[in-house]
């Protein structure tokens, strides 16, 4: 049986990262609504097929996907079970834990996330569906009144109490404490995003130790440094690599296997971009690659509309985005490839 860091490494192997597949009925219902359709069973089950039979994507750039509890346990419309299909492109099952973001009592729009309760035995339920890794994110606001410190200590805790039921249960945890780029007001600087992700994954990292979590046997997911959304500041993809590798260099030690970066709010583009500025200052101590979301399936959705004769186009705008994203993981995207497609 494979260890802990043995389908860690493979999860973030050179050019290859994660599809995050594991959006809310809520999230999934405001990216529906742009292109008019419905949320059913049936529609998201249609989405997620049409995504997950991209052959070329998911055999030559995805190593791993998170998928939700309904898709853990879903099957394509000709019955074959998600699991099966990632099996025939060795693409390693995965699985969103928490609970959701809450507010935290008493603090000015911060939040913790809840999802311990019954966790162990949950875990052991997907491990036997095929699980092999779960994720956990933890949101860290950042505003005049946030993050407090009982904010960041709170969710550190929390993360790191997933993490190691997850390693009880054979499982690797993918560890994510998100700065949000995107949240209320979402208009401070560079320089403010990287005081408050050091302050995260410092606090992240002694609440991991603490809870006696193997750092060898976990991923990172952790945000870029970048000024927030609404900031009149637009630094070059070189400083924002720049700025976050300052950060992580500080705080993550080299025994973890790999950072797989999340968009938060990025361009599909620019998250590429950054990615790929990043592995052009290596060699670095982990393997960096990409969690993405929304930035890889939103050109696919768009084209898809969720009509079955649109799928195969979807499928290559799919595979191109995860092909840009592959290079950007080995420090070789260039714009002018991006254009080409």
């Amino acid at each position: 049986m494979p260890s802990l860091n043995d389908v860690a490494k493979q999860l973030v192997a050179p050019g290859m990262g994660i599809l995050a597949a594991d959006e809310s009925e809520g999230t999934i219902a405001k990216r529906f609504a742009v292109i008019g359709l419905p949320v059913t069973f049936e529609t998201r089950r249609d989405y997620r097929e049409m995504l997950f039979r991209s052959r070329e994507a998911m055999s030559k750039y995805i190593s791993g996907v998170i998928l939700t509890e309904e898709t853990l346990k879903q099957s394509a419309a000709d019955g074959t079970p998600f699991v099966a299909l990632f099996a025939e492109t060795d693409v390693i099952p995965g699985i969103k834990v928490d609970r959701g973001a809450f507010a935290i009592p008493g603090s000015k729009g911060e939040s913790i996330t809840e999802g311990l309760d019954g966790l162990r035995h949950r875990l052991e339920e997907y491990r036997k569906l095929g699980a092999k890794f779960a994720k956990w994110r933890g949101v860290i606001a950042v505003s005049d009144y946030a993050p407090s410190r009982n904010g960041i200590r709170a969710n550190a805790h929390v993360l790191a109490r997933y993490a190691a039921l997850c390693q009880e249960a054979g499982i690797v945890p993918v560890v994510e404490p998100e700065v949000l780029a995107d949240g209320e007001p979402g208009s401070h600087s560079i320089e403010r995003c990287a005081e408050v992700t050091g302050e995260t994954l410092a606090t992240v990292f002694e609440e991991l130790r603490l809870a006696g979590v193997d750092l060898s046997g976990m991923l990172l997911k952790p945000n870029m440094v970048t000024p927030g959304v609404r900031s009149a500041d637009r630094p070059s993809s070189d400083d924002i690599a720049s700025a976050t590798l300052k950060v992580l260099k500080t705080h993550v030690p080299a025994t973890v296997p790999g950072i797989a970066f999340l968009s938060g709010g990025q361009s599909d583009e620019a998250a590429t971009a950054n990615l790929s500025a990043m592995n052009r200052m290596g060699p670095l101590p982990w393997a960096v690659t990409f969690s993405y979301g929304r930035a890889p399936q939103s050109a696919a959705m768009l084209t898809w509309g969720g009509d079955a004769a649109n799928v195969a186009a979807a499928q290559v705008a799919f595979a191109h985005r995860a092909k840009m994203n592959s290079l950007a993981a080995r420090g070789e995207w260039r714009q002018e490839l991006d254009q080409a497609a």
